[in-house]
């Protein structure tokens, strides 16, 4: 029987549907908010712009609230002309006062956008028409289009229907959240058959009077800072997670020597405050070969490191593992990146690098032996949520050649970024030492040059790499593989570019653009294969575990759905009905798709994406084979397995109002997670 936990899978249902049922009774004394025109569950909100006011009574002064506050509508009342609504911070029945609705905006679904970094692409244009953006999009040529605003931005009168543009910095909503709230969303065609997203955003950005002559003079200060000397504060950190399986002595030796050859360069160079070195070391199940010692332990954290001595000192015990790791040849590399990721204070550091070092794959999220159940994709995301890139240097020794495919497909995924065309992924044919060590120093070497060249105050990153006649030199001063080298800086410079824009945005607390109505698209005006912007879901903690659970659900009918494929949809009826899912949709002959069941929440309707998911039926579930109805299943756990990792992060659940339950705060789903 499946568990949940320690409960009986069947048991757990049965409890949480009689929770369902025993709070429905509670609640009915309660009052409910008004629910959204057309839908059953899903309650009325509003956002508050910068002058709202909270009020006893309507027509009273009332106190004024932080700009895009949520609340729910319990009512409305007209007085001398105005409408004003009944409020309250939660949907248990408490009201917090009445607000004016002029002061709000309707908020349909709780969709937000975030930036992406904007190194490398065109900043996003605010329209203050949909026509004028699609105009744009749906055009053979969007640059030609494009290029003539963009130019009014240099060379005012700015183009009439450009009301804001985003700013120059980064603005991370993973260090300081803000909301850019998504009021209308739709996907049309662009002119090259593409599907794009054109979204109009909420006026909760714009400022008070008050705020805007606070705002000015803080620029006026900020004018005696400029980029360059805010730039000297950038430090960089670099994290090597080493598989230290029996094989890799001579690799740990070789990375052990190039760190401290790096050092010894940064001392020279005045930068030991500024560069450092960490280390993590993995293998595989302890449960399944206790000599091992560890699955993944931090030997070194850049926070606590001094200089080369301290660095050696600390991995003078970090040795290859004196037994097998098992027949399987793949180890435990996700749980090693995973364990710098998680424990690295990465936020204390401008520049961010994990370099993976390896001759075996990785296991995968399935495998009975993985600590992590993740795969690279998975990995991946959690790398870029915390700015980190992520190099891997594959080893593709002898030994493994059998696993060198599998591997390098991993390790490209693992450490593909959107910045750039290509993974940040080196192999080093037949496992050589020597190019395996010219690589690591040519990297630490470009990370050092670019923190150098921050700490000068030079803006674009990479651009000290030429002016040290010794770095893409190796000892004996000869000149080192051009095409490598040339690689690692380009790499180095772009990444490093992006890592100091982040970096400006954060020290100098840039915001998101102040808008007083516009429409904007995810993409890239001039390339619109470039995301500008990443859509994300702000789901409650009962919603998230609502998905969780339906999730699993799903997951239970589609592993039995394997091995009797005649029954998947009928295992779905089955759990429908178990949930109190309507039964008319239940029972329904005319239910064919598993979206028509209602499992998932109407607040997942509506929304601008597409869900392979919610769209299979039972022909197509059938006319799989085992291979792919795996791989769906599979996919389903590396999601569910996100989702536990977004649950416990509590540094990343955020209140959208003065006082509203912990189950009311939300969390950031990017949208391309969801079933």
């Amino acid at each position: 029987m499946r568990t949940f936990g320690k409960m009986p899978w069947r048991v757990f249902a049965t409890i949480t549907l009689l929770t369902c049922v025993f709070t429905n009774v509670t609640a009915a004394a309660a009052r409910e908010p008004l629910l959204q025109e057309g839908k059953k569950t899903i309650y009325e909100r509003v956002l508050t712009r910068p002058s709202a006011r909270l009020a006893a009574q309507p027509g009273e002064k009332g106190k004024l609230l932080p700009a895009f506050s949520r609340f729910y509508v319990y009512g409305r009342k007209q007085l001398d002309g105005a409408e004003w609504l009944e409020v309250g911070a939660n949907h248990q029945g408490k009201i917090d006062g009445w607000l004016q609705a002029g002061g709000t905006v309707p908020w349909k679904q709780q969709l937000a956008l975030s930036f992406t970094n904007p190194a490398g692409r065109n900043p996003v244009l605010f329209f203050d028409e949909r026509d004028a953006l699609s105009a744009v999009l749906e055009a053979e040529k969007p640059a030609s289009i494009a290029n003539p605003l963009y130019e009014s931005l240099k060379k005012p009168p700015r183009d009439p229907h450009i009301v804001s543009v985003e700013p120059a910095e980064h603005v991370d909503i993973n260090k300081n959240f803000y909301l850019l709230p998504v009021v209308e969303s739709e996907e049309i065609y662009s002119g090259s058959g593409r599907t794009v997203r054109v979204l109009k955003v909420a006026s909760v950005t714009k400022q008070t009077e008050e705020e805007k002559k606070a705002a000015e003079a803080q620029a006026a200060a900020d004018k005696k800072k400029d980029q360059s000397t805010l730039l000297r504060g950038f430090s960089s950190a670099l994290v090597f997670v080493i598989d230290s399986t029996i094989s890799m002595g001579p690799y740990i030796e070789r990375t052990k020597e190039a760190v401290q050859r790096v050092y010894d360069r940064v001392e020279k160079a005045g930068l030991l405050d500024k560069v450092k070195f960490g280390l993590v070391a993995y293998r595989s199940s302890i449960d399944e070969t206790p000599a091992l010692g560890y699955v993944a332990k931090e030997f070194v954290d850049p926070m606590d490191v001094k200089d080369g001595a301290d660095f050696l000192s600390k991995v003078r015990d970090l040795k290859p593992a004196d037994v097998s790791s098992g027949r399987q040849f793949d180890e435990d590399a996700y749980a090693g990146v995973m364990q710098a990721l998680d424990n690295v204070a990465w936020r204390n550091f401008g520049a961010r690098y994990l370099v993976l070092v390896t001759d075996a794959g990785a296991l995968s999220a399935e495998h009975r032996l993985s600590g992590t159940g993740l795969d690279a994709e998975q990995v991946r995301s959690e790398a870029l949520h915390r700015g980190v890139a992520v190099y891997t240097m594959h080893l593709k020794t002898p030994q493994g050649k059998s696993n060198h495919a599998s591997a390098q497909s991993q390790y490209q995924q693992l450490s593909s970024h959107p910045l750039l065309s290509r993974p940040l992924y080196y192999p080093v044919e037949l496992g050589d030492v020597d190019a395996f060590g010219r690589n690591v120093d040519l990297l630490a070497e470009a990370i050092v040059a670019q923190v150098r060249g921050a700490a000068l105050g030079k803006k674009v990153a990479g651009s000290a790499l030429t002016a040290d006649s010794n770095f893409g030199r190796g000892d004996d001063g000869k000149k080192k593989s051009d095409d490598v080298e040339q690689r690692v800086q380009e790499e180095v410079a772009m990444l490093g570019h992006a890592m100091e824009l982040d970096y400006l945005g954060s020290v100098g607390d840039t915001g998101a653009p102040e808008v007083l109505q516009a429409w904007i698209t995810d993409v890239d005006l001039k390339d619109p294969l470039r995301r500008s912007l990443e859509v994300r879901v702000l789901l409650t903690k009962n919603q998230l575990s609502d998905m969780q659970l339906v999730m699993r659900g799903i997951l239970d009918a589609s592993s039995k759905g394997i091995i009797a494929p005649d029954d998947f949809f009928n295992n779905l009826r089955s759990f429908a009905a178990s949930l109190g899912r309507d039964p008319n949709r239940v029972t329904d002959a005319q239910t064919v798709k598993l979206a028509d069941l209602g499992l998932l929440g109407e607040y997942l309707d509506d929304l601008p994406y597409r869900s392979d998911l919610m769209n299979l039926d039972q022909d197509t579930w059938s006319s799989w084979s085992v291979t792919q109805q795996t791989a769906f299943t599979n996919k389903i756990r590396r999601n569910m397995r996100l989702y536990e990792i977004y649950n416990s992060d509590v540094d990343r659940w955020i209140s959208l109002a003065p006082g509203s339950n912990e189950s009311e705060h939300v969390y950031p789903v990017p949208i391309d997670v969801l079933p």
